[in-house]
């Protein structure tokens, strides 16, 4: 079969020809049906520093997963042969696919059991795998890290495929919402979640005391000027890795006593919780769908800002 694999840092994917994968014990084969692509894939193309958390090249990319179960390992008693399932790349004594081992940009993927996360008949397969890493990362980083409660004042900065989610959860959540997105192309998605306002830049609401800012882009800038702005004892939690490094204002993380946290992922649970929302229909976030050969294109244009809400490829 033909998968889309890393080799090295600055090249393109390779489309390499590879054996089909075979269900080891408390394994599972995928037929794979969507797979989310992410600015962490853009991230690894780029930067040097993503090279130490893999476990080989080439390897074949793709974290975010959603499929059907085609084959079943021995051991494995709680799926089996047509489960309908996503893929959480978080998940205990795992390893995340695309890093660990071989992930979800091909169109079979073999995974530990213990990483799926069964996916509900009402919940289409596209937004079956934007929740495994979008959704659950959303979720954790709103709500198990940040804290947010009704009635807090709650920013998002970055309305892509993590930011729109998270924002429309802190809405249902009963939350005040202000998003700053720098691409105003997008401006009308955050009315349509339920934000109040939406502008450029998180300093830009002068006249709004945040509880909660959650940085879904993590450009260096956008966190300090978070930490800036963010009321005393306040809670700035940072996601997004659009860039490895910040430099932020010691002055202003002490004078605000700011808890400044990291969210990295999050749990199956937090996956099922994502599914429940969609599966009621109040959580539709907006996604972008490629074919499987488009993956390479679909990476350089999330590179450049083209891409509105979550891209995922979705196999035929």
């Amino acid at each position: 079969m033909k998968a889309w694999q890393f080799a090295k840092t600055g090249e393109p994917l390779q489309l390499n020809e590879v054996p089909e994968p075979k269900a080891g014990p408390g394994e599972v084969v995928l037929d794979m049906k969507a797979a989310g692509i992410c600015h962490s894939d853009v991230g690894l193309m780029e930067d040097e520093g993503w090279l130490s958390l893999l476990a080989k090249t080439p390897i074949t990319i793709g974290h975010e997963n959603s499929g059907v179960v085609a084959e079943v390992g021995e051991g494995v008693t709680d799926f089996k042969v047509g489960d309908r399932v996503g893929v959480c790349p978080t998940a205990e004594g795992v390893g995340a696919p695309g890093y660990g081992f071989d992930g979800g940009f091909a169109p079979k993927m073999a995974v530990d059991a213990r990483a799926l996360v069964p996916l509900p008949d009402e919940v289409d397969f596209v937004y079956g795998a934007a929740a495994t890493d979008a959704g659950m990362t959303s979720y954790a980083g709103l709500v198990t890290q940040g804290g947010a409660k009704e009635g807090d004042v709650v920013g998002i900065i970055g309305l892509g495929g993590l930011g729109q989610i998270a924002a429309r959860v802190a809405v249902l959540m009963g939350c005040e919402v202000y998003v700053a997105e720098v691409n105003e192309k997008v401006w009308p998605l955050a009315k349509e979640i339920g934000a109040k306002d939406v502008r450029k830049g998180i300093k830009d609401f002068e006249d709004v005391t945040f509880d909660l800012i959650v940085d879904y882009a993590g450009f260096g800038t956008t966190t300090a000027d978070a930490v800036e702005i963010i009321r005393r004892d306040g809670t700035v939690v940072v996601v997004g890795m659009g860039k490895l490094e910040s430099t932020i204002s010691t002055k202003a993380l002490i004078l605000n006593q700011c808890r400044l946290v990291g969210s990295n992922g999050g749990t199956k649970e937090d996956i099922a919780g994502v599914y429940e929302y969609m599966a009621t229909g109040k959580l539709k976030p907006q996604v972008t769908q490629i074919s499987f050969d488009e993956i390479p294109e679909g990476l350089e244009k999330l590179k450049n800002g083209q891409v509105i809400g979550r891209l995922v490829a979705v196999y035929e």
